[in-house]
């Protein structure tokens, strides 16, 4: 009986230290450490860098000439507005009033296409939020086909659609290396020889990273293939405003596409053209072909969105609707835009003209691009160069953040790029 007992224990006692030892071990020693961000792990790396020199040209976020996080006048006011608001739930969709401002601001107060209500607009969380939307949307409803996208993009559009479901995502060409210039004819080219009714994937203004868009007639030209061929148009816009310092005019592609009858799907940014980069408001708005079909887009997508995160912030929705719902803060904050949009193009100009005494190199297409970024043409060499031996931090495929230079380092960026170039 004795020796049983013994026996149990050590049985027991056995069968605990196996136990122990399963517990002791990772259940998840098999997944692998993930890339750092391109963009975020810049701007880690400058976070801990702690040389007095350094510039930080990676992240796309605006910076006033002193250098530090801007907070726009007209946003400054709205947040006095609604400073007692309460924080209960908004519905899935988002801020009723908001959704409609947003609309608005898009496609223009008097559109029919807003009156008739066969667009639907959602909130999102910005416009990341949005495009994950509209790639879950249409992952789900639209027929299986390739998503186009330009060639370069926003590296987080393949991933926002590669983890929506989709397992086609290519390229269509869109910049020429060797000018410096859209290659416009590549695109078209692209385009008309993709699967018909495809899902094409187009920036409204101010691409990114290249900071280079097609003129109005091209727009229009653009638009009559994309009919053509019966594809699928997403907009994504983010930069309304910082494009030209006329949100109006911004948006003009987004009108072409309207009045050509297209039913798009457009996925609208506030981070930006607001400042609001942490409050993560957006919207995803879907033309439909008639109320009961936008009813119905709108049930769906809603139920998407609670799968996701259930409910939108209402905080920075308030505040854009408190802006664009006030005659007088919707005037201020388009002055706020064009200031904005001002300052990025004065820093482009200086840019070149410091570049350019250095003699070597033609600079003069940073000067044709628009908005917050430019696509320097630096190779990969030279940006790890800039980056590890200046201490300025840019994406490895040359693209800078105009709105990350001042009066104050604007002398030093130059000098750095000509050092690094050869030119001086």
């Amino acid at each position: 009986m004795l020796a049983l007992s013994c026996s149990r224990r050590a049985a027991m006692a056995a069968v605990s230290h196996a136990v122990v030892g399963r517990r002791s071990m990772s259940k998840w020693s098999h997944v692998p450490l993930a890339p750092a961000d391109p963009i975020l792990g810049l701007n880690a790396l400058y976070s801990r860098d702690a040389d007095p020199r350094k510039v930080n040209l990676g992240v796309g976020a605006y910076k006033g000439e002193d250098g530090k996080p801007y907070v726009l006048p007209s946003v400054k006011k709205a947040i006095q507005k609604i400073v007692n608001s309460n924080h209960e739930y908004l519905p899935i969709t988002g801020l009723p009033e908001f959704t409609l401002e947003a609309k608005k601001l898009i496609f223009g107060p008097d559109r029919a296409n807003v009156e008739h209500k066969n667009v639907t607009t959602i909130q999102s969380l910005s416009g990341t939020g949005a495009l994950r939307l509209a790639a879950a949307f249409l992952n789900r409803f639209h027929v299986p086909v390739p998503v186009y996208v330009p060639d370069p993009t926003w590296g987080n559009h393949y991933a926002v659609f590669r983890d929506a479901g989709f397992r086609e995502i290519r390229p269509y060409k869109y910049y020429a290396r060797a000018t410096n210039t859209i290659d416009f004819k590549g695109m078209l080219s692209d385009i008309s020889n993709a699967q018909s009714n495809s899902i094409v994937l187009l920036h409204a203004c101010a691409h990114n990273p290249t900071g280079l868009d097609p003129n109005h007639e091209q727009w229009r030209e653009l638009s009559q293939l994309l009919s053509k061929k019966g594809h699928t148009v997403l907009m994504d816009c983010a930069y309304q405003g910082f494009a030209s310092g006329n949100p109006e005019t911004d948006v003009e592609s987004i009108r072409t596409m309207l009045r050509d009858g297209h039913q798009l799907l457009v996925a609208q940014s506030f981070a930006k053209n607001f400042g609001l980069y942490g409050e993560r408001i957006g919207a995803l708005s879907l033309v439909c072909r008639d109320e009961p079909s936008a009813k119905a887009v709108q049930s769906q997508v809603s139920l998407l969105a609670r799968a996701m995160y259930s409910n939108p912030p209402a905080f920075g929705a308030r505040i854009v609707h408190a802006v664009l719902s006030d005659a007088e803060l919707s005037a201020m904050w388009r002055v706020d835009v064009r200031g904005m949009a001002d300052r990025i193009h004065e820093m482009r100009r200086m840019l070149v003209d410091k570049l350019s005494q250095g003699g070597r190199r033609d600079w003069s297409h940073i000067l044709r691009q628009i908005g917050m970024f430019s696509y320097t043409g630096l190779s990969k060499e030279e940006t790890r160069q800039m980056v590890n031996t200046h201490h300025i931090y840019m994406t490895a495929d040359g693209r800078i953040s105009l709105a990350g230079l001042n009066t104050r380092n604007v002398d030093y960026v130059a000098r750095c790029m000509l050092q690094t170039t050869g030119a001086c």
